[in-house]
């Protein structure tokens, strides 16, 4: 069942058409759930270093999907945030996997869905929160 989730969600990134690299998605999606952030907490949100968030930031800003700004509080403190390109961009990602989801979803009887439902509900349960512990750390997406 993973190979599979993790198939589709690579599968949604095709609207991508090369326009970004799986980094800089992530960076992008994180990002677009965070809002406006100091470029060090998107680093330790992404689980990676200050560096790689400024190498990934120069790239994604270059082409307008994000913007950099300062902490009006502190010059000395870059902040990053997505543009509404950047967040076009992600919307456009996630509707796909909406689809492809929806499309696996529609062609199972609606029993199947409740079992499938119960089971998911069952495995997160029993995993104890490993999802959540896991979302902060260095994942693709």
């Amino acid at each position: 069942m993973t190979r599979a989730l993790v198939g589709l969600t690579m599968r949604s990134l095709d609207v991508l058409d090369g326009a970004v690299t799986v980094a800089q998605f992530r960076l992008l999606l994180v990002l677009d759930e965070i809002g406006r952030v100091p470029s060090s907490r998107l680093a330790a949100r992404l689980g990676t270093l200050a560096s790689s968030v400024t190498r990934l930031a120069d790239r994604l800003e270059a082409t307008g999907l994000l913007a950099r700004g300062h902490d009006p509080d502190n010059r000395s403190i870059v902040t990053v945030e997505v543009t509404s390109a950047g967040r076009d961009l992600v919307a456009r990602v996630v509707a796909r996997r909406h689809v492809l989801l929806a499309d696996v979803l529609d062609r199972m009887t609606p029993a199947e869905r409740a079992d499938a439902a119960r089971a998911a509900s069952r495995f997160a349960e029993l995993a104890g929160g490993a999802g959540e512990a896991l979302a902060v750390g260095p994942l693709p997406l």
